[in-house]
C-alpha cells in the first residue's frame, strides 16, 4: 500500500479522468473535495477498506479492479459486486453509524482515492444536483444488489452461476470472453457455493459447449443457452 498521486490525480479540478459525478460540482466545490484528499496504490489482495472499521472517507476507484463484499460468519464471504474505475464506494455508513459496512479488497493493483467524509457533506448540502446525483448512484446499486439477492437466494445452482457469468461478461468485462481475475473460490462467493460445487457446475457447463475454460479465461459459447439457464434458475 502505497500514499501518492498519480498524473491523474493531483487536483479534481484538472483531473482528466473524474467522475462523471464531479462535473456536477463548481470550481469551488471541486476545491473543497480536493482538500485533505489522498490517494493510496493497492497491491493485488490487499484490503482497501475493512467491514466493520470506522466510515471517515468517500473512496473512488481510479484504477484497477476490486470486489466489494459482506463478510459473514466463519470467514464465508459473499461478493456483491465488482468495483471498476470511477465507482463511489463506502457510502451508507457516513450517514448511518459511521462504519463501513461492508468490505472492499483489490482483485489487482490499483488506486483509490479517498475524499474525508465531512468535505462531501459539505457540498452534499451546498449543491441539490450533485446530492441527487449521489442519491441515484446510491439507488441503482441498491436496486442491483436486491436483484442479485434474489438470484442468490431463490435460484438452483446451475442458475446462480449462469447469473454470475451473464454479470461478468456484460457488467464487468463487456466482453463474452475474458480474463477472470477471481480464484473458483471468489466466483463461488459470488455465487453463493463452495469452490467445489463452482468448479463442477463450470465443468457440467464446458462439457455441454455452453462455455469454454483455458485457463482463466472463459468464453462464453451459447449465451442464449446460458440465459436459458439464469431465467429457469
Amino acid at each position: 500500500m502505497l500514499n501518492r498521486k498519480s498524473e491523474h490525480c493531483i487536483h479534481c479540478d484538472t483531473c482528466n479522468k473524474r467522475s462523471p459525478l464531479f462535473n456536477l460540482l463548481s470550481n469551488e466545490e471541486l476545491k473543497l473535495v480536493n482538500t485533505g484528499r489522498f490517494e493510496v496504490v493497492f497491491n493485488s489482495g490487499e484490503n482497501i477498506i475493512k467491514q466493520g472499521t470506522t466510515a471517515a472517507h468517500l473512496i473512488v476507484l481510479v484504477s484497477g479492479m476490486a470486489k466489494l463484499y459482506l463478510e459473514g460468519i466463519d470467514r464465508k464471504n459473499l461478493i456483491l459486486d465488482i468495483v471498476l474505475p470511477w465507482k463511489f464506494f463506502g457510502s451508507p455508513g457516513l450517514f448511518t453509524d459511521l462504519r463501513y459496512q461492508y468490505s472492499v479488497a483489490a482483485l489487482s493493483d490499483c488506486s483509490a482515492c479517498f475524499i474525508p467524509a465531512e468535505n462531501i457533506r459539505k457540498v452534499i448540502r451546498m449543491n441539490p444536483d450533485f446530492s441527487e446525483g449521489l442519491i441515484r448512484h446510491c439507488n441503482q446499486k441498491s436496486a442491483s444488489n436486491f436483484e442479485r439477492l434474489i438470484s442468490l437466494t431463490q435460484k438452483q445452482m446451475h442458475g446462480r452461476l449462469a447469473d454470475t457469468l451473464i454479470y461478468l461478461s456484460e457488467k464487468v468485462f463487456h466482453d463474452r470472453s475474458f480474463r477472470l481475475n477471481l480464484t473458483r473460490l471468489e466466483l463461488g462467493e459470488m455465487s453463493n457455493m463452495t469452490k467445489e460445487s463452482t468448479t463442477r457446475i463450470l465443468k457440467e457447463f464446458e462439457a455441454e459447449r455452453i462455455i469454454a475454460l483455458n485457463g482463466k479465461v472463459i468464453e462464453i459459447l451459447e449465451f442464449d443457452k446460458l440465459r436459458e439457464i439464469a431465467l429457469k434458475g
